[in-house]
């Protein structure tokens, strides 16, 4: 399966709002094995930046006047998304804001590119209810090494994120796995044969004299715990008096 971890800085939160794309990178997957291959565009957004987006990402206008515009570089960036499943943490927000640019570009729609979108965001609130899912409270929960993430960046956080979903989904490979060695085998013609081959009559073990009075005694006392209510020991006495 191809796979391709995806990440996007922006301007703002809504592109409602006229909020553009500044950074984006895609890392590929095949076979739950990253490839190396990835792309990764900063992109002048021609319009400035909220600086409360400054402080997640620690980018400006300024430092992107002179990148490409998104249009400039949507051709490749969907070639490479084209065909594969999407993984994204708080999918909902990245694939709006290309849903917004595609447009801008008059390109179809993110649902014309990939084969399903996984959320990771949600995978970790269904494992980790109640808890922080954050990028960084998942790297530190799964032992992945985020120390250079001081800021946000699209190409560190798609190869973050791969890490973190390789771990999260591990399990499911892990089971199939274990599940391989302990299927059942196909029973064999000599096997089928024996089955089927008569039996005889099975044998019937007889109490002994040891046995029956031990047996006897414990019904006694439970028929005096019950006040006479022992059920086993009457009908005892009644096949032995109708003998």
């Amino acid at each position: 399966m191809r796979q391709v971890v995806l990440d996007t800085e922006t301007t703002g939160l809504d592109p409602r709002q006229g909020h553009r794309v500044i950074e984006v990178a895609a890392l590929e997957v095949v076979d739950r094995r990253p490839t190396g291959r990835h792309v990764h565009f900063y992109l002048d957004p021609e319009r400035a930046i909220d600086a409360a987006a400054t402080e997640v990402h620690g980018m400006t206008w300024d430092d992107l006047k002179d990148k490409p515009r998104f249009r400039d570089v949507a051709g490749e960036l969907c070639d490479f998304l084209r065909g594969a499943q999407w993984v994204i943490h708080n999918a909902p927000f990245d694939v709006g804001f290309l849903d917004a640019e595609f447009a801008l570009c008059d390109l179809g729609p993110c649902a014309g590119l990939h084969a399903g979108v996984v959320d990771t965001l949600v995978l970790a609130r269904e494992q980790f209810p109640g808890k922080r899912n954050t990028l960084d409270a998942l790297c530190e929960r799964f032992g992945v090494d985020n120390a250079e993430r001081t800021l946000h960046g699209a190409l560190l956080d798609t190869r973050l994120l791969a890490d973190v979903y390789l771990a999260m989904t591990r399990g499911q490979e892990s089971l199939t796995i274990d599940m391989a060695p302990h299927a059942p085998a196909t029973p064999g013609a000599a096997a089928i044969a024996a089955a089927a081959r008569p039996r005889g009559p099975l044998p019937v073990l007889a109490p002994t004299a040891e046995e029956l009075a031990a047996h006897h005694a414990y019904l006694e006392a439970l028929d005096g715990e019950a006040k006479g209510g022992c059920a086993w020991l009457a009908l005892g006495r009644s096949a032995a008096a109708a003998a």
